[in-house]
């Protein structure tokens, strides 16, 4: 059976853990979800990482949400750094789900974006473990995750 891991964090202002988790089950049978909460962005490599080689997790989403101040961004960039380090040292793929605080001054839009975000990566999760066909089929297309599709470029 399939296990896929769930990192999220205290400090986002919306649940995308709970999103993810509940976007995943509506999408069939075939694995186990299993998820672990950490305070902060800087710590969902670790959280990642022990997923994968403690849990035993094929794929993991990491879902936080950075706050809009400077050191936010440096501390979101050193986070995904390390996230893509991660998937290096263990051959994984980890879906960084990342929703800025200042993305949207609407807190109602805010939460609308980071619930969409959770639920459209949670379904490349899915894609990437069990139907990687789709994600070719995909390939190109202008696809965003949150937001409206770009759509592909015309020629």
């Amino acid at each position: 059976m399939k296990k896929i891991g769930i990192a999220d964090t205290t400090f986002a202002r919306y649940d995308m853990g709970g999103a993810a988790i509940d976007e995943l089950k509506s999408m069939g049978t075939g694995f186990v979800l299993v998820r672990y909460t950490v305070p902060g962005v800087k710590d969902l490599p670790v959280a990642c990482k022990k997923l994968i080689d403690e849990k035993g997790c094929d794929i993991v989403m990491a879902l936080g949400m950075p706050g809009p101040k400077a050191i936010d961004k440096q501390c979101a960039h050193e986070a995904s750094t390390g996230l893509i380090q991660c998937q290096l040292m263990t051959n994984r793929h980890i879906i960084e789900v990342f929703v800025h605080a200042d993305e949207s001054k609407d807190a109602r839009a805010l939460s609308k974006l980071a619930e969409n975000r959770a639920r459209e990566h949670a379904r490349n999760a899915y894609q990437l473990l069990f139907k990687p066909e789709e994600l070719v089929r995909n390939a190109g297309k202008g696809l965003r995750q949150g937001f409206e599709d770009e759509g592909p470029l015309r020629e």
